[in-house]
Protein backbone atom coordinates (compact mmCIF):
# COMPACT_ATOMS: atom_id res chain seq x y z
CA UNK A 1 0.00 0.00 0.00
CA UNK A 2 1.14 3.54 -0.79
CA UNK A 3 0.22 6.56 1.32
CA UNK A 4 -1.06 9.82 -0.16
CA UNK A 5 0.87 12.38 1.88
CA UNK A 6 -0.70 15.52 0.43
CA UNK A 7 -3.52 16.59 -1.85
CA UNK A 8 -4.25 19.95 -3.46
CA UNK A 9 -7.24 21.04 -5.50
CA UNK A 10 -6.39 23.40 -8.36
CA UNK A 11 -9.85 23.64 -9.89
CA UNK A 12 -13.16 21.73 -9.74
CA UNK A 13 -11.64 19.08 -12.02
CA UNK A 14 -7.86 19.29 -11.51
CA UNK A 15 -6.05 18.12 -8.41
CA UNK A 16 -2.68 16.96 -7.10
CA UNK A 17 -1.54 13.88 -5.23
CA UNK A 18 1.80 13.57 -3.48
CA UNK A 19 2.42 9.87 -2.86
CA UNK A 20 5.08 8.30 -0.67
CA UNK A 21 6.99 5.96 -2.99
CA UNK A 22 10.71 6.14 -2.10
CA UNK A 23 12.01 3.69 -4.70
CA UNK A 24 10.15 5.43 -7.52
CA UNK A 25 11.22 8.87 -6.28
CA UNK A 26 14.88 7.84 -6.31
CA UNK A 27 14.70 6.40 -9.83
CA UNK A 28 12.35 8.90 -11.49
CA UNK A 29 13.51 11.21 -14.26
CA UNK A 30 11.71 14.01 -16.16
CA UNK A 31 9.33 12.70 -18.82
CA UNK A 32 8.57 9.36 -17.17
CA UNK A 33 5.22 8.16 -15.88
CA UNK A 34 3.62 5.87 -13.32
CA UNK A 35 0.58 3.62 -13.36
CA UNK A 36 -1.76 4.06 -10.40
CA UNK A 37 -4.02 1.25 -9.18
CA UNK A 38 -6.19 2.57 -6.35
CA UNK A 39 -7.89 -0.66 -5.26
CA UNK A 40 -8.70 -4.16 -6.47
CA UNK A 41 -11.81 -2.98 -8.32
CA UNK A 42 -10.31 0.05 -10.07
CA UNK A 43 -8.60 0.34 -13.43
CA UNK A 44 -4.88 1.01 -13.87
CA UNK A 45 -4.33 4.65 -14.82
CA UNK A 46 -1.12 5.99 -16.45
CA UNK A 47 -0.12 9.42 -15.16
CA UNK A 48 2.96 11.46 -15.99
CA UNK A 49 5.25 12.28 -13.09
CA UNK A 50 4.87 15.99 -12.36
CA UNK A 51 7.55 16.12 -9.66
CA UNK A 52 9.68 13.84 -7.50
CA UNK A 53 11.79 14.23 -4.40
CA UNK A 54 14.33 11.54 -3.58
CA UNK A 55 14.97 13.03 -0.13
CA UNK A 56 11.37 12.95 1.05
CA UNK A 57 10.64 9.84 -1.03
CA UNK A 58 7.58 11.32 -2.69
CA UNK A 59 6.22 11.42 -6.22
CA UNK A 60 3.78 14.10 -7.38
CA UNK A 61 1.08 13.53 -9.97
CA UNK A 62 -1.51 15.99 -11.27
CA UNK A 63 -4.85 14.51 -12.29
CA UNK A 64 -7.80 15.80 -14.26
CA UNK A 65 -11.11 14.23 -13.31
CA UNK A 66 -12.71 13.26 -16.61
CA UNK A 67 -13.85 9.63 -16.37
CA UNK A 68 -15.22 7.41 -13.63
CA UNK A 69 -11.86 6.38 -12.19
CA UNK A 70 -10.36 9.86 -12.04
CA UNK A 71 -13.58 11.25 -10.57
CA UNK A 72 -13.40 8.59 -7.87
CA UNK A 73 -9.79 9.58 -7.18
CA UNK A 74 -10.93 13.06 -6.17
CA UNK A 75 -12.41 11.60 -2.98
CA UNK A 76 -9.00 10.51 -1.64
CA UNK A 77 -7.44 12.66 1.08
CA UNK A 78 -4.03 12.98 2.69
CA UNK A 79 -3.41 9.89 4.82
CA UNK A 80 -5.42 7.60 2.56
CA UNK A 81 -3.67 4.67 0.94
CA UNK A 82 -3.83 3.25 -2.55
CA UNK A 83 -3.15 -0.33 -3.58
CA UNK A 84 -0.28 0.21 -5.98
CA UNK A 85 1.77 2.70 -7.95
CA UNK A 86 4.15 1.24 -10.54
CA UNK A 87 7.07 3.05 -12.08
CA UNK A 88 8.96 4.92 -13.20
CA UNK A 89 7.95 3.78 -16.68
CA UNK A 90 8.85 4.99 -20.16
CA UNK A 91 11.99 6.61 -21.47
CA UNK A 92 13.17 9.73 -19.67
CA UNK A 93 13.33 13.00 -21.57
CA UNK A 94 16.68 13.87 -23.13
CA UNK A 95 18.16 16.62 -20.98
CA UNK A 96 21.06 18.55 -22.50
CA UNK A 97 22.07 22.14 -23.02
CA UNK A 98 20.17 22.57 -26.28
CA UNK A 99 20.57 26.33 -26.23
CA UNK A 100 17.33 28.32 -26.25
CA UNK A 101 14.39 26.01 -25.62
CA UNK A 102 10.71 26.90 -25.69
CA UNK A 103 8.55 24.74 -23.42
CA UNK A 104 4.84 24.78 -24.15
CA UNK A 105 2.29 23.38 -21.71
CA UNK A 106 -1.43 23.27 -22.28
CA UNK A 107 -3.88 22.60 -19.45
CA UNK A 108 -2.94 19.43 -17.59
CA UNK A 109 0.18 19.23 -19.78
CA UNK A 110 1.68 22.05 -17.72
CA UNK A 111 2.42 19.54 -14.94
CA UNK A 112 4.71 17.16 -16.89
CA UNK A 113 6.47 20.09 -18.55
CA UNK A 114 7.65 21.36 -15.17
CA UNK A 115 10.30 18.72 -14.28
CA UNK A 116 11.67 18.96 -17.83
CA UNK A 117 11.90 22.75 -17.52
CA UNK A 118 13.70 22.50 -14.19
CA UNK A 119 16.19 19.91 -15.48
CA UNK A 120 16.94 21.94 -18.62
CA UNK A 121 17.51 25.11 -16.60
CA UNK A 122 19.95 23.24 -14.36
CA UNK A 123 21.79 22.31 -17.57
CA UNK A 124 22.10 26.05 -18.29
CA UNK A 125 19.58 26.15 -21.15
CA UNK A 126 17.89 29.45 -21.84
CA UNK A 127 14.26 28.61 -21.20
CA UNK A 128 11.11 30.28 -22.47
CA UNK A 129 7.87 28.89 -21.08
CA UNK A 130 4.44 29.28 -22.65
CA UNK A 131 1.64 27.88 -20.51
CA UNK A 132 -1.99 27.98 -21.50
CA UNK A 133 -5.31 27.39 -19.78
CA UNK A 134 -8.94 27.83 -20.76
CA UNK A 135 -9.33 30.43 -18.00
CA UNK A 136 -7.60 31.87 -14.93
CA UNK A 137 -9.66 29.61 -12.66
CA UNK A 138 -7.88 26.55 -14.09
CA UNK A 139 -4.33 27.89 -13.68
CA UNK A 140 -1.69 26.29 -11.49
CA UNK A 141 2.08 26.42 -10.91
CA UNK A 142 2.73 29.86 -12.35
CA UNK A 143 5.29 30.47 -9.60
CA UNK A 144 7.13 27.24 -10.30
CA UNK A 145 7.48 28.13 -13.96
CA UNK A 146 8.70 31.65 -13.29
CA UNK A 147 11.40 30.27 -10.98
CA UNK A 148 13.05 28.22 -13.73
CA UNK A 149 12.14 30.23 -16.84
CA UNK A 150 14.09 33.12 -18.30
CA UNK A 151 10.77 34.23 -19.74
CA UNK A 152 7.24 33.08 -18.91
CA UNK A 153 4.22 33.74 -21.11
CA UNK A 154 0.74 32.84 -19.90
CA UNK A 155 -2.24 32.65 -22.22
CA UNK A 156 -5.89 31.95 -21.52
CA UNK A 157 -8.61 31.16 -24.02
CA UNK A 158 -10.96 33.72 -22.49
CA UNK A 159 -8.39 36.40 -21.69
CA UNK A 160 -9.07 36.25 -17.95
CA UNK A 161 -5.30 36.24 -17.27
CA UNK A 162 -2.22 36.91 -19.35
CA UNK A 163 -2.62 37.05 -23.10
CA UNK A 164 -5.85 35.97 -24.73
CA UNK A 165 -5.57 33.25 -27.31
CA UNK A 166 -3.86 29.94 -27.96
CA UNK A 167 -0.32 28.86 -27.05
CA UNK A 168 0.55 28.65 -30.74
CA UNK A 169 0.26 32.42 -31.13
CA UNK A 170 3.20 33.42 -28.90
CA UNK A 171 5.09 30.33 -30.09
CA UNK A 172 4.80 31.49 -33.70
CA UNK A 173 5.92 34.99 -32.80
CA UNK A 174 8.93 33.78 -30.81
CA UNK A 175 10.28 31.40 -33.44
CA UNK A 176 9.98 34.09 -36.12
CA UNK A 177 11.79 36.71 -34.04
CA UNK A 178 14.54 34.67 -32.35
CA UNK A 179 16.91 31.77 -32.81
CA UNK A 180 15.17 28.83 -31.15
CA UNK A 181 17.01 25.55 -30.87
CA UNK A 182 14.27 23.25 -29.58
CA UNK A 183 10.58 23.21 -28.70
CA UNK A 184 8.96 20.86 -26.20
CA UNK A 185 5.15 20.78 -26.20
CA UNK A 186 2.89 18.78 -23.88
CA UNK A 187 -0.88 19.01 -23.71
CA UNK A 188 -3.96 17.89 -25.64
CA UNK A 189 -3.25 16.12 -28.91
CA UNK A 190 -4.70 18.95 -31.01
CA UNK A 191 -2.46 21.44 -29.22
CA UNK A 192 0.69 19.36 -29.72
CA UNK A 193 -0.19 18.84 -33.37
CA UNK A 194 -0.67 22.59 -33.83
CA UNK A 195 2.69 23.35 -32.17
CA UNK A 196 4.44 20.85 -34.44
CA UNK A 197 2.90 22.47 -37.50
CA UNK A 198 4.05 25.92 -36.36
CA UNK A 199 7.66 24.77 -36.03
CA UNK A 200 7.74 22.52 -39.10
CA UNK A 201 8.46 25.24 -41.73
CA UNK A 202 11.57 26.31 -39.82
CA UNK A 203 12.58 22.72 -39.09
CA UNK A 204 12.92 23.36 -35.35
CA UNK A 205 13.23 20.09 -33.45
CA UNK A 206 9.91 19.65 -31.66
CA UNK A 207 9.33 17.03 -28.99
CA UNK A 208 5.84 16.06 -27.85
CA UNK A 209 4.66 13.65 -25.18
CA UNK A 210 2.43 10.99 -26.70
CA UNK A 211 -0.49 10.18 -24.43
CA UNK A 212 -2.40 7.28 -25.99
CA UNK A 213 -4.56 4.88 -24.01
CA UNK A 214 -2.38 2.40 -22.13
CA UNK A 215 -3.18 -0.86 -20.36
CA UNK A 216 -0.08 -2.60 -19.04
CA UNK A 217 2.57 0.08 -19.59
CA UNK A 218 5.25 -2.44 -20.54
CA UNK A 219 4.75 -2.82 -24.31
CA UNK A 220 2.88 -6.13 -24.09
CA UNK A 221 -0.70 -5.08 -24.89
CA UNK A 222 -0.03 -2.83 -27.90
CA UNK A 223 -2.79 -0.43 -26.91
CA UNK A 224 -0.49 2.60 -26.93
CA UNK A 225 0.91 2.13 -30.42
CA UNK A 226 1.72 5.28 -32.34
CA UNK A 227 2.79 5.74 -35.96
CA UNK A 228 6.10 7.62 -36.01
CA UNK A 229 7.46 8.33 -39.47
CA UNK A 230 5.53 5.36 -40.81
CA UNK A 231 6.85 2.99 -38.14
CA UNK A 232 4.82 1.57 -35.27
CA UNK A 233 6.13 2.58 -31.86
CA UNK A 234 4.77 2.05 -28.37
CA UNK A 235 4.47 5.13 -26.20
CA UNK A 236 5.00 3.20 -22.98
CA UNK A 237 8.46 1.87 -23.89
CA UNK A 238 9.60 3.96 -26.88
CA UNK A 239 8.24 7.19 -25.44
CA UNK A 240 6.35 9.02 -24.23
CA UNK A 241 8.60 11.65 -25.85
CA UNK A 242 8.28 11.57 -29.64
CA UNK A 243 9.40 13.69 -32.58
CA UNK A 244 6.37 15.90 -33.19
CA UNK A 245 7.15 16.24 -36.90
CA UNK A 246 6.93 12.47 -37.36
CA UNK A 247 3.86 11.64 -35.27
CA UNK A 248 0.69 10.69 -37.15
CA UNK A 249 -1.57 12.85 -35.02
CA UNK A 250 -4.71 12.21 -37.06
CA UNK A 251 -4.44 8.48 -36.47
CA UNK A 252 -3.65 9.01 -32.79
CA UNK A 253 -6.65 11.29 -32.27
CA UNK A 254 -8.97 8.69 -33.81
CA UNK A 255 -7.48 5.94 -31.64
CA UNK A 256 -8.04 8.01 -28.50
CA UNK A 257 -11.78 7.99 -29.17
CA UNK A 258 -12.24 4.24 -29.46
CA UNK A 259 -13.42 3.72 -25.88
CA UNK A 260 -15.61 6.83 -25.57
CA UNK A 261 -18.79 4.76 -25.73
CA UNK A 262 -17.73 2.60 -22.80
CA UNK A 263 -16.39 5.55 -20.83
CA UNK A 264 -19.78 7.23 -21.11
CA UNK A 265 -21.55 4.05 -20.03
CA UNK A 266 -19.28 3.83 -17.00
CA UNK A 267 -19.98 7.44 -16.07
CA UNK A 268 -23.72 7.00 -16.51
CA UNK A 269 -23.65 3.94 -14.24
CA UNK A 270 -21.64 5.84 -11.62
CA UNK A 271 -24.13 8.72 -11.68
CA UNK A 272 -27.06 6.31 -11.42
CA UNK A 273 -25.50 4.57 -8.41
CA UNK A 274 -24.86 7.87 -6.67
CA UNK A 275 -28.43 9.03 -7.17
CA UNK A 276 -29.91 5.87 -5.60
Amino acid sequence: MFEITRTEQFSPSTFLWEVRAPEIARAARPGQFVIVHCDEMSERIPLTIADFDAVSGTVTIVIQAAGKSTLDMMAYKAGDRILDIAGPLGEASVIENFGTTVLVGGGLGVAPVYPILRALKLKCCRTISIIGFRSMSLMFWEGRFREYSDETIIVTDDGSYGQQGLVTQPLKRIIMERQIDRVIAIGPLVMMKACAEVTRPLNIKTIISANPIMVDGTGMCGSCRVSIGGEVKFACIDGPDMDGHLVNFDELIIRQKRFHKYEKQSLDLRDAQKSN
